[in-house]
Order: structure tokens, then sequence, then C-alpha cells
């Protein structure tokens, strides 16, 4: 057990470094993250009447769609430095490696999300300082980075991966991203999401963490 778990959290310090290093990640999906709402704020004008039906369908558009773009790039960096070929050499169970990727994924994701979270408040005239809001934020950036991290090994044996990861992604995270919208509506309108959609994200992530380790280990053996 503690073997596996320093496994995990090298693979996951590694990560952190390059991305230290390099910025890709957390840049590019911050800026599109960030474009997305910018130009939602333009589109829509949201007023105390609507923002609170429109903003949260905005917010987890801007932050799946930026997801796909790091998702991209961090698995594409490792195809072009060698890493990914690196890792497998490593003789450690497969599945720690996804967990170690995905762990990186996740950080990344909650980071953009930090800086994002402030800039939509004031373009929005919202305050998201809401406690029911954190869990179904770590479920959800849980579900991108579970499912992202398995569709961004296969896509990335592809030509067109830039094309493929969002047609392979998408479709799948779907039911998550719905219930995210729906959980954060309910929590700015006043209902409690702990009744269907909290539940439901909480699923959704059991099921992923199982399947999408097991189905990592066939994509890299390939």
């Amino acid at each position: 057990m503690r073997t596996s778990l320093l496994a995990v959290m090298t693979i996951l310090w590694k990560d952190v470094i390059l991305e230290l290093r390099t910025k890709d990640i957390v840049v590019s999906a911050l800026v599109f993250a960030l474009l997305v709402i910018v130009v939602f704020n333009f589109a829509i004008t949201p007023t105390p009447q609507t923002v609170a039906f429109v903003a949260p369908g905005i917010l987890w558009i801007a932050f799946t769609f930026g997801g796909v773009l790091g998702l991209n790039r961090s698995m594409a960096l490792e195809r072009e430095s060698g890493g990914l070929q690196a890792l497998m050499l490593v003789p450690v169970s497969r599945d720690l490696i996804f967990f170690g990727k995905m762990l990186g994924t996740f950080l990344f994701m909650l980071l953009v999300e930090l800086a994002v979270f402030p800039v939509f408040a004031v373009l929005y005239n919202f305050s998201l300082l809401l406690p029911g809001l954190i869990p179904i934020a770590i479920l959800a950036t849980l579900a991108i980075a579970t499912v992202g991290t398995l569709f961004s090994a296969i896509a990335s044996n592809t030509r067109s991966r830039e094309v493929m990861l969002p047609l392979l992604f998408f479709p799948v995270l779907v039911p998550a991203v719905v219930a995210a919208v729906e959980a954060s509506t309910g929590v700015i309108q006043g209902s409690s999401p702990f009744d269907r959609w909290i539940p439901f994200l909480i699923a959704f992530d059991a099921i992923f963490l199982v399947v999408c380790p097991f189905a990592f280990q066939l994509v890299v053996e390939e």
C-alpha cells in the first residue's frame, strides 16, 4: 500500500514540476475558461432575475471545454517527450500511473477553478460564496479528470488527437456535467442538491474510478 501510494505521488510530483516549468496545461485551460465567461457576459447581459439560471451552465461549459485543452496538452507532452514510454518501464502497475496522471489533472483544474470563480463573480455581479458549491465542484472536477485522463490516452494514439478527444470525451461526460449544472442551480436557488444530484455525481465518480484505470492499462499496453 505504501509503495503504491509513493508511486502515485511520484508521478503526480513529476507532473507538477513539469507544469511549473512549462505552464502549458493551467494557462491554456485558464485562458479558454476566462474567454468563455467574458463572451457569454456580453452575449446574454445577465440580470439578477436570469443570472441564477444561466450562471451554472456558463461556468461548467467553461470548465469542461477548458479541461479538454488541458488534457490534450498533458498527454501530448508525455508523448512528445517520451515520458509515457519511460513510465511504461517503471515496475509498477499501470493503474497507479493512471491515478498519478489523473490526480495531476484534478489538481490543475482545481487551480483553474479557484482563479476563475472570483472573475466570474465580478463579471456577473454574483456571489459564489456558497458552501454547497464546494462538494459539487470537487465531484464534477474529479469526473472530468478521471474520464479525461483515459480518453486523452486513447486520443494521443491517433493522428487527430485534438478532434478525437472531444468526440470521445463529451458523450461520456455529459451526465456528470448536467448533474453539476443542476446541482449548482439548486444550491444557488436555495434548494438541496443532496437528494438527487450529489449522489449521482458520487455514483458516476465511483463507477469510472473503477472502469477507467482498468481500461487505461489496456490502452497504454498497445
